[in-house]
């Protein structure tokens, strides 16, 4: 069996999701949602490739995958002897501006929202 990696980002992340989960709704809750994050991301472990192909996906020319769990993305590679999992965003969040550079949203829509 593969062992499970995270970058850093991933670990801070998670570390993030549970403090803010934890002040809005308190750490039973907060417990739960990193709990079920982290049981999906071992579940990797014996399926691999249970996640979707982002290039497939999204057209992008890389060999990540993606899984979704409690609201969130979670990207991944596989390597020869680990699952290494890149990064992690909310759903609400713009991951194809963070990871790609590409633009999902007009100048307008930014302008009209003050987004940058």
């Amino acid at each position: 069996m593969k062992k499970l990696e995270y970058s850093p980002d991933t670990a801070q992340k998670l570390r993030n999701i549970k403090r803010g989960v934890t002040v809005k709704f308190g750490a039973d809750v907060a417990k739960r949602v990193v709990s079920n994050m982290m049981q999906t991301m071992r579940r990797l472990q014996r399926f691999e490739q249970s996640g979707i192909s982002v290039e497939k996906a999204i057209g992008v020319p890389c060999d990540y995958l993606m899984i979704c769990t409690e609201h969130n993305y979670a990207f991944y590679r596989i390597t020869d002897d680990a699952i290494y999992i890149v990064d992690i965003f909310h759903e609400r969040e713009d991951f194809m501006w963070k990871l790609f550079g590409i633009r999902t949203t007009s100048q307008e829509t930014e302008d009209y929202w003050d987004e940058d």
